[in-house]
């Protein structure tokens, strides 16, 4: 029997990882239980009414938050709030597929177009690796603004 997987980030800001992420992957960050957010409603305003309702100190509602795939098919990513800094280079980290299929100068082009469009949501570009065949299609190494690594593949 297969199990579901959510990733779970250590996160000085959660909700600001979470709206990074939504866009880097075209997720949406869900509405809190029982509640139906309009079109074009802000869900962490939601929660934030949400979490008052329920007693939590303002303080702490920025403790989590998550993305969801719309499809439900992909994992969805988990926010927790932490007071340390990451200090190391990940042991794990997310492959963006932002080229699949492609090859060569076109697949490069792709990847450095999808780089330029996430630096401007706040990530920071690390590395290039060119394609090496027969092993290396080539692929961009990021970080989020949190400093994550994640590769652009």
């Amino acid at each position: 029997m297969s199990r579901q997987v959510q990733i779970t980030y250590d996160a000085h800001d959660p909700r600001a990882q979470s709206r990074f992420w939504a866009e880097v992957l075209g997720y949406l960050i869900p509405g809190p239980p029982g509640v139906e957010l309009a079109d074009g409603a802000d869900p962490l305003a939601a929660w934030d009414g949400f979490l008052e309702r329920i007693g939590v100190p303002a303080e702490q509602r920025n403790s989590r938050s998550a993305v969801e795939d719309p499809d439900g098919v992909g994992p969805r990513v988990f926010f927790q709030q932490v007071p340390e800094d990451k200090v190391v280079k990940n042991r794990l980290h997310l492959d963006v597929r932002a080229a699949p299929g492609l090859a060569g100068e076109e697949r490069m082009a792709a990847l450095e177009a999808e780089s330029a469009r996430l630096v401007a949501l706040g990530a920071t570009r690390l590395a290039r690796h060119e394609p090496a065949p027969p092993l290396e299609a080539g692929h961009l190494v990021m970080a989020d603004p949190e400093g994550n690594e994640f590769c652009l593949d």
